[in-house]
Formats: C-alpha cells, structure tokens, sequence
C-alpha cells in the first residue's frame, strides 16, 4: 500500500470520526483490514494507525496551528471538515513525522484536496501550508 493510499484512507477514518465521535475505530480498522485481504493487500500497515492516533491526539494543538495561521475574516469553525483534516494530516506529518519531508506533506495533502475537495479549497490549503513551512524556515534561520 503506497504512502498516498494510506493518506486517502487515514483521511477518510479521520472524516467518519469527526462526522460521528462515536464512531467505532477499531471497527473501522476491522472494516479496513477485511478490504485490504479481499485485495490481497495483507496487513495494515502501521503508518496508517499512527498517522490516525497521531492526529486525533494532536488535535487540539493542530489545530492552534491552523488558527495561527487563518486571516482574521476566517476561524477555524469556518473550514469546511474536508480542508481542515486534510490541513491537521498535512501538518502533523510536517511538525510530528521526521521521515516525511515538508515539502511531500504539502504535495501529499494537495493531492487529497485534489481527490476529496475543489480546486478553490486546495489553493486555499496551499496558501496555509506554504504560509506555515515558510515561517518554520524563517524560524530555523
């Protein structure tokens, strides 16, 4: 399973949770794992359920990130639910994931917003991603 495959799928776990907190995750999982040996895929890979773990327990922070980012028209109650868990995936890779590379987390989450939203979203996805990498670098300086 590529990495792009496990970004889609953790993309749309992240969506069921936030859609229904009450969602079963070890349910979906099962659900997952059934879908993955019908395609002879195997296992679950453990970069997708730590890339789910990781950004359900970084909400909170994750998304002080986002709002540090946002003009001050916008909120982050704003967001629609596709932009905003696609901003929390792009960004935990960036900050929480040393062996994704920045620049393959923004890529990455313009590629979901390609796949789960329009391209208006995903100019606005690139501005805050860019917006944030290019403050973290000038930081690093």
């Amino acid at each position: 399973m590529t990495r792009h495959t496990i970004r889609r799928i953790v993309f749309q776990i992240l969506f069921a949770l936030e859609s229904n907190p009450e969602t079963n995750i070890e349910e979906l999982y099962t659900q997952i794992q059934s879908e993955s040996e019908a395609n002879d895929i195997g296992v679950i890979p453990v970069y997708l359920t730590e890339l789910v773990n990781g950004v359900v327990s970084k909400k909170e922070e994750l998304n002080q990130v986002i709002t540090s980012h946002l003009s001050n028209k916008w909120s982050i109650s704003r967001l629609n639910k596709t932009d905003l868990l696609i901003l929390r995936i792009a960004i935990y890779e960036a900050q929480f994931e040393d062996g994704v590379p920045k620049k393959v987390a923004i890529n990455e989450a313009l590629q979901l917003s390609k796949e789960f939203s329009d391209e208006k979203s995903r100019r606005f996805i690139n501005g805050v991603l860019s917006n944030l990498i290019t403050e973290k670098q000038n930081d690093a300086e």
